[in-house]
C-alpha cells in the first residue's frame, strides 16, 4: 500500500520528471509531461522524439520508472498515455 496521497506525490513526481527525466529526454529531442497521479498511478505522456521511437518502452521502463521509484516508492505505477487519450485516463486506472 502506498504510504503518500496522490496530492503528496504530485509535486514530487513532477520534480523528478523536469529535473531529471525531462533533461535525459531532450538530449535526444525527446520529451515527457505529467498528466496526472490518480491512486499512485502516475500517468505520463513521451512526447517529441519519443513518440513513436522503438525505444520508447525502453526509456519508459529504464529511465522513468526507474528515476520515480528509486527517488519516491517502489511500488509507483508509470502509466504511458497515448496521444488523443489525454482526457480518458479513467480507461487506464482500474
Amino acid at each position: 500500500m502506498m504510504p503518500f496521497s496522490d496530492e503528496d506525490l504530485k509535486p514530487a513526481v513532477a520534480n523528478i520528471i523536469n529535473n531529471k527525466v525531462s533533461p535525459m529526454l531532450a538530449q535526444d529531442g525527446g520529451a515527457i509531461e505529467l498528466l496526472d497521479v490518480i491512486n499512485a498511478k502516475v500517468f505520463i505522456q513521451l512526447q517529441g522524439a519519443c513518440v513513436g521511437c522503438g525505444s520508447s518502452s525502453s526509456t519508459l521502463k529504464f529511465v522513468v520508472e526507474k528515476e520515480l521509484k528509486a527517488a519516491i516508492h517502489p511500488d509507483l505505477v508509470i502509466v504511458n498515455v497515448p496521444h488523443g487519450m489525454e482526457n480518458n485516463l479513467d480507461e487506464f486506472n482500474d
